[in-house]
C-alpha cells in the first residue's frame, strides 16, 4: 500500500468544527513595519511587523481592512456563514448590523443597560467594561453571494469565484466556500468569543453558521520566526507590507477594468484548513524533513545559508544538489523575474481539534493568503506545489475563496455599501 493510500484511509477522517462569527475591519494606518511571511501556501506566517494593536490604534475608518496587514493574533476564529437574508434590504441591514456591531467591540466602553428584564446588552465574557481596540476583523463575500437571491450578479468581482479542488485535496462540502468569511482575531481566546457571540446575537435570522475553526499563534522559539506544527519556521518571505507600492501591486485591487468600481481598495481572500498528518511526520527522519522544505528545522534559515532571513541563491544551485528541485520554498517562490507578479501576502495560524474517529491527532494550519488576482497569484503558487514531496503529510479538508470588501469612508458608512 503506498504512503499516500494508507495516510488516506487512516489519517484523513477528521473534521473542523462548525459553528458562528463575524466580521468587520482595521483601519487606516498600520503602515510602518516590516514584512516577512512565506515561501508558499501550505504553512503557517509568522512575522509580519505590523501588529493588530499597532493597526488599531489608528480610526475605524479608512480605505482598506487593514487588518489584513497585521501581524496574526495570538488566537482568532474563521467562520463562515450561509446568508439567509430573504431580500437585498434584509441583506444591506445585515451588512449594517455587521459593522455597527464591529465599530461597538473596537471601540470598547460600558455596554447599554436596559433594565432589569430586557436581554442583557453584552455577554459579560470580558467583564463589565469591554477593552478598547482588543480585537481585529476581517468580512469576505464568497461568490455564492452574488447568486440570483439578491441581484448582484452583476456587481460580481471579476477575479472571485468557487474555490476549485487541487490533486490531493480532500475538501468536505460541508467545511468548503460560504456566502460570508468572518475572521476575528486578539490575543486571547476569551476576546474572540466574546465578538464572535456578539455578533451572532445580532445577526440571528440574517446568516447562519456554515464553519468554524479556531486557531493560535506559536510564540517564536527561540526567536524570530514563530513555527508551525510541523516543527519549521514558517513565514519569511512575505512580501513588504510598508511598501505601498508593492501591496497596490500584490494585494489591493485598484481602479479600472474588469473590476467593479465599488470594489477598488478591497482584496481577494484565500482560506484553506490544511490538515497535517503530524504523527507520520513525526516519523521522518530530520534529514528528509529539511530537504522536502528547503530550511533546516533549527535556525529557519535555507540549506544553502546560515540566516533564517538569507534568500536562497538557486542561481547557483541549478541542479539541487544543495536545496531539492522539488523542496517546498523552492517550487512556492522561484525567486524569479517571471515570478514575482505571483506573489502572495500569506497569514496563517495553527490549529489543534482533538483526535479524529479513527484517534489519530487532529491537528493542521489554517491557512488565509490575500491578493489582487486569485488566478494569476494563489492558483499559479499552488499549481506549482502540486506532486511535492510534502503532500503524504498534509491534507486541504476546507476552505473558500472570498472578496474582502475595501473599508469605510466615514462613520456612516458600512462594509459592502458599495455593492448594496
Amino acid at each position: 500500500m503506498s504512503r499516500r493510500r494508507l495516510l488516506q484511509l487512516g489519517a484523513l477522517t477528521g473534521t473542523v468544527a462548525a459553528t458562528s462569527g463575524a466580521l468587520g475591519s482595521l483601519s487606516r494606518a498600520a503602515a510602518a513595519s516590516t514584512g516577512s511571511g512565506t515561501d508558499g501556501p501550505s504553512f503557517l506566517d509568522g512575522a509580519s511587523k505590523v501588529t493588530a494593536e499597532r493597526a488599531q490604534l489608528q480610526s475605524f475608518e479608512g480605505p482598506h481592512q487593514l487588518a489584513v496587514l497585521s501581524e496574526p493574533t495570538r488566537a482568532t476564529t474563521v467562520v463562515a456563514f450561509d446568508v439567509i437574508a430573504g431580500s437585498r434590504a434584509e441583506l444591506r441591514d445585515l451588512l449594517r448590523t455587521i459593522t455597527s456591531r464591529m465599530r461597538y467591540l473596537y471601540a470598547g466602553g460600558t455596554p447599554q443597560f436596559d433594565g432589569p428584564a430586557a436581554p442583557t446588552d453584552d455577554n459579560g465574557i470580558l467583564g463589565p467594561v469591554l477593552p478598547a481596540r482588543n480585537a481585529s476583523f476581517i468580512l469576505g463575500m464568497g461568490a455564492s453571494l452574488f447568486d440570483d437571491r439578491f441581484g448582484l450578479k452583476p456587481a460580481q468581482p471579476a477575479r472571485l469565484y468557487t474555490m476549485q479542488s487541487f490533486p490531493n485535496d480532500n475538501l468536505d462540502p460541508a467545511q468548503t466556500q460560504g456566502d460570508l468569511s468572518v475572521q476575528i482575531g486578539a490575543e486571547d481566546a476569551d476576546t474572540v468569543l466574546h465578538a464572535l457571540r456578539d455578533i451572532t446575537k445580532h445577526t440571528r435570522g440574517a446568516m447562519q453558521p456554515r464553519w468554524r475553526v479556531d486557531g493560535f499563534k506559536s510564540p517564536p522559539r527561540p526567536s524570530g520566526t514563530p513555527r508551525n506544527l510541523l516543527g519549521f519556521k514558517d513565514g519569511i518571505a512575505n512580501p513588504d507590507t510598508s511598501d505601498a507600492a508593492q501591496m497596490r501591486q500584490l494585494v489591493w485591487v485598484q481602479p479600472g477594468s474588469p473590476e467593479p468600481a465599488w470594489t477598488t481598495g478591497g482584496t481577494y481572500q484565500v482560506v484553506r484548513i490544511i490538515r497535517m498528518l503530524v504523527e507520520f511526520w513525526d516519523r521522518v527522519s530530520l534529514y528528509e524533513q529539511e530537504n522536502m522544505i528547503g530550511r533546516r528545522r533549527a535556525t529557519g534559515a535555507p540549506l544553502d545559508a546560515n540566516s533564517e532571513f538569507a534568500a536562497p541563491d538557486y542561481a547557483t544551485d541549478p541542479a539541487g544538489n544543495i536545496i531539492p528541485l522539488t523542496a517546498h520554498i523552492r517550487l512556492a517562490n522561484p525567486r524569479t523575474p517571471a515570478t514575482a507578479d505571483s506573489r502572495i501576502l500569506r497569514r496563517g495560524y495553527n490549529f489543534d481539534l482533538g483526535v479524529d474517529v479513527n484517534g489519530n491527532l487532529n491537528q493542521g494550519l489554517i491557512f488565509t493568503c490575500y491578493q489582487q488576482d486569485i488566478q494569476r497569484q494563489f492558483v499559479t503558487v499552488q499549481t506549482r506545489l502540486i506532486g511535492e514531496p510534502l503532500v503524504d503529510y498534509i491534507s486541504p479538508v476546507g476552505g473558500g475563496y472570498f472578496f474582502c470588501p475595501p473599508g469605510l469612508e466615514g462613520r456612516s458608512d458600512y462594509f459592502g455599501s458599495g455593492l448594496v
